[in-house]
């Protein structure tokens, strides 16, 4: 599908919505950079994928709570010649203890993970997409940026509106560029952040598409091909109400 060194990079690939996320790439195509903190699971699922994709992958294990680690791994991308043309900012948790309990470090580690080290990885790759001639953006947003502020962790659905409105950013600066940013929304599931399920109604063109929860694949199947190869993402209402009805999430697709 691609040149041998274009690739799509995932963030937080090791489990959960990044690691659906990369083995849905994988079959249609595109080399993996796979990235997260556990060497050994990063190992096990680039195994995996080869064996099953005519496709490259590699892995680099580092932890974006670090200020460093964007620019890292940008540099390993660089020095390997590897061309960024779908960057997925995937990368995420979330933190029980009640927000007084927290040190000022654990919440600073938080906003690094969650929202700093997605400007850093985009600022970062952004240039080189507009020498390539365009490039695709992904950010694991969440449907708790448009749900009312949590008792539990008050900083999680500010961080998330942020990263939405900072995609929507995105796409009026580098749209006319052949760079587009879909915010995708999950909503709560019992496996934290590894599920969702099937597409449940779609908005007009260009606006938020409402599904409804299931497994990634599902929704990339009905989702992605749009999102990843156009630079708008449509869904006819037959196609969505063809993979039926159930729990609500958001994605924004443009």
């Amino acid at each position: 599908m691609h040149m041998k060194n274009s690739y799509a990079l995932i963030t937080g690939a090791s489990s959960g919505i990044g690691l659906e996320i990369a083995k849905n790439l994988a079959k249609r195509g595109y080399n993996l950079i796979l990235t997260a903190r556990r060497t050994e699971m990063l190992d096990s699922l680039a195994m995996e994928i080869t064996s099953e994709n005519d496709i490259h992958v590699d892995i680099i294990s580092k932890d974006l709570s670090k200020y460093e680690t964007p620019k890292e791994i940008f540099e390993f991308c660089e020095s390997k010649n590897y061309q960024i043309d779908l960057l997925v900012n995937n990368a995420g948790y979330g933190i029980k203890t009640s927000f007084h309990e927290t040190s000022i470090e654990v919440e600073e580690d938080f906003i690094r993970v969650l929202g700093t080290s997605v400007i850093m990885l985009t600022k970062l790759f952004i240039p080189k997409m507009l020498s390539n001639g365009g490039g695709k953006i992904m950010i694991i947003s969440s449907v708790a940026s448009f749900a009312a502020p949590s008792a539990i962790q008050p900083l999680y659905g500010p961080i998330k509106t942020f990263m939405n409105r900072f995609s929507d950013s995105i796409n009026i600066n580098y749209k006319h560029k052949g760079i587009t940013s879909t915010s995708v929304c999950p909503g709560f599931t019992t496996t934290g952040f590894s599920v969702i399920e099937n597409i449940k109604r779609v908005s007009k063109p260009g606006n938020r598409v409402y599904v409804s929860m299931g497994k990634v694949p599902r929704v990339l199947d009905g989702l992605g091909i749009s999102i990843l190869s156009t630079s708008r993402g449509v869904l006819s209402h037959k196609k969505a109400n063809s993979l039926g009805v159930g729990g609500e999430i958001i994605c924004e697709v443009y």
